[in-house]
């Protein structure tokens, strides 16, 4: 596992597309989110500025890299060959997805620290880091699940989009609108109730048992991407 996720490091800074999808990208739009946050203030609150810098980098430097990596080392036979080798699937898949894992929390660790340094700290700051864990292990699993109804890399361009689009989407309107109307839709759409986890732990004022019980409809995701990247992910270029 640990050579699989250094050769896939070296990959990953090796790949212009990558580097500016991955890595660029979501940073230049939270360093323009930390520059601009008076202007989302005026939306929602500071944890809804903290979520949404969270699902962008989530979504397009883990979950669209993930998928789009996924699919490249499968249709150059990358992963037939691995398979091949000692390592167990389980390996496989945790090598080729440990380092854009590790990238991407380091990412969103240190914009939610620069964005509690020039504004205001989180509350709870072990709840927030709660929150950006269950959301990483959702992500990751609907990586999972959409490699594999993803032919090529060029198709992850496509089949990344409704999830990527749906987070963001959703995070927005759970921030904005808070969860006092349609509550229960809000928290059982994909990134619905990690927004309100993130929101919780920025500005405190909700019982940590109550905040707690949000983390149910995300794990409920995650079991959910897990069955079916176990139904539909292939291991051979599909046709």
């Amino acid at each position: 596992m640990i050579e699989i996720a250094r050769t896939e490091l070296i990959q990953i800074f090796r790949n212009r597309l990558v580097l500016v999808t991955g890595l660029i990208i979501p940073v230049a739009f939270s360093v323009y989110v930390v520059h601009q946050r008076e202007t989302f203030l005026d939306l929602g609150s500071l944890g809804y500025v903290a979520a949404i810098m969270m699902f962008v980098v989530m979504a397009l430097g883990l979950y669209t890299t993930a998928v789009t990596t996924l699919a490249s080392r499968r249709q150059d036979l990358f992963l037939k060959r691995l398979r091949s080798t000692a390592a167990s699937d389980v390996n496989i898949l945790a090598g080729l997805l440990a380092p854009l894992t590790v990238v991407a929390l380091l990412q969103v660790g240190a914009m939610l620290a620069v964005l509690g340094v020039v504004a205001t700290s989180p509350v709870h700051t072990w709840l927030l880091v709660v929150a950006v864990l269950a959301t990483t292990s959702m992500m990751v699993a609907l990586a999972l699940a959409t490699a594999g109804l993803t032919n090529s890399p060029e198709h992850a361009q496509v089949t990344t989009l409704p999830v990527t689009l749906a987070v963001i989407a959703v995070a927005s309107w759970v921030g904005i609108t808070g969860t006092e109307n349609l509550a229960q839709l809000k928290r059982l759409l994909p990134g619905g109730s990690a927004t309100e986890l993130v929101v919780n732990a920025w500005e405190g004022g909700v019982p940590l048992d109550q905040s707690l019980l949000l983390l149910i409809p995300t794990v409920g995701w995650v079991a959910a991407a897990v069955a079916l990247a176990t139904r539909f992910f292939q291991w051979e270029p599909r046709r």
